[in-house]
């Protein structure tokens, strides 16, 4: 059984990331679309912390790519990429008068890369 590989989704998912959905959005927002190779190079010179974890999943992502489905990393692209809440920490801030509000720090981050053959 052969597959079909010129539009072939490859799926990569990093849980339980501590660092805020908003800060990685912002990072995110920048390589959405983009080639693989021009999503390095921009992770790699942007000044956030947030970075770091993206380049992991990414290269990640290209991996899978490569060693399961036999795919060049110089033909993927960044089909989607997504950040979602992740559950919130068991501790409190303390607020004002008494209260205190949960610490809803983890996220989830799941990017999807497709393989385009060159034309």
């Amino acid at each position: 059984m052969k597959t079909n590989t010129s539009n072939q989704k490859i799926r990569a998912v990093a849980k339980h990331i501590h660092m805020s959905p908003h800060k990685i959005r912002r990072v995110i927002s920048q390589i959405r679309g983009r080639s693989y190779e021009q999503a390095l190079m921009i992770l790699e010179f942007m000044p956030y912390r947030a970075c770091n974890p993206i380049l992991q999943l990414l290269s990640s992502a290209a991996a899978n790519a490569n060693h399961n489905f036999g795919l060049s990393k110089t033909n993927l692209f960044i089909n989607e990429i997504q950040v979602d809440k992740g559950t919130f920490f068991k501790r409190f801030q303390p607020r004002a008068q008494g209260r205190g509000y949960p610490i809803h720090k983890p996220c989830h981050i799941t990017i999807v890369v497709l393989n385009i053959l060159p034309k």
